[in-house]
């Protein structure tokens, strides 16, 4: 029997669908550890709570996700779950995400490599409060420019995916109103990486914000984009 989702068609639990120890590649089973180590982070790190936010790896043409309701900490190399970019499951036996449209959004948009979705608290709640985050540090460079929010949808449709995307046009990281972040790069880390730094900035903003009579002083365009330069020789280059 075959079940369609907002991300396309997905087979029932069957022998089909069992992961094959022959499709769990060496290439595979090491994206996936990595998967699960940031996803635990995710957790560990506060950005999540319980068995909300996703993470998802692509390696290939398949794209390596985390599953749907199942604690992190219980995750095994067995659990290993893939689909394609149709969001047709190649991979395991357990239900991906609900949020597998904007996963595979990005991933048909983007060159990204990763992407990480939380429900970051800071970030969540700027996402009540603005349409874009407002450039109170110089790693707004980092995410590409100032993070816009995604107007409100439900969770796990299309129509969330679409709003992302337009949020995310020249951007790595962005806001969902009323629900979290999303932000994605050339590695876990990186993807990680954007997405911590966005919760970071948006509580920078909230606590200068919450001052009686004072509002924050904020970057400019320009001040951003000579930060943005800067960051790109930023780090050990040969390493």
């Amino acid at each position: 029997m075959v079940h369609t989702t907002a991300g396309g068609p997905e087979e029932d639990t069957t022998a089909a669908a069992a992961a094959d120890p022959a499709l769990l590649t060496a290439e595979l089973a090491r994206a996936w550890d990595a998967l699960v180590a940031t996803a635990r982070r995710t957790v560990t790190d506060g950005l999540v709570v319980g068995t909300s936010g996703n993470v998802s790896v692509r390696v290939g043409d398949t794209v390596l996700v985390t599953p749907s309701g199942v604690p992190y900490d219980r995750l095994a190399p067995e659990d290993a779950l893939g689909v394609d970019l149709n969001g047709t499951r190649v991979l395991g036996t357990l239900k991906p995400t609900s949020e597998l449209p904007m996963h595979l959004a990005v991933y048909r948009a983007t060159d990204a490599a990763a992407v990480v979705h939380t429900h970051a608290v800071h970030a969540t709640a700027a996402s009540t409060l603005v349409t874009e985050v407002p450039s109170i540090h110089y790693m707004t460079a980092a995410l590409g420019g100032p993070a816009r929010v995604a107007p409100y949808a439900l969770y796990g449709t299309e129509e969330l995916a679409a709003n992302m995307l337009r949020a995310l046009r020249d951007r790595t990281g962005c806001l969902l109103q009323n629900h979290g972040t999303v932000a994605y790069g050339a590695t876990l880390d990186q993807a990680y990486d954007r997405t911590a730094q966005l919760e970071w900035m948006c509580r920078v903003w909230l606590t200068a914000s919450a001052l009686p009579d004072r509002s924050p002083s904020l970057l400019t365009a320009e001040q951003v984009e000579a930060a943005g330069n800067q960051l790109r020789g930023y780090g050990q280059q040969d390493r």
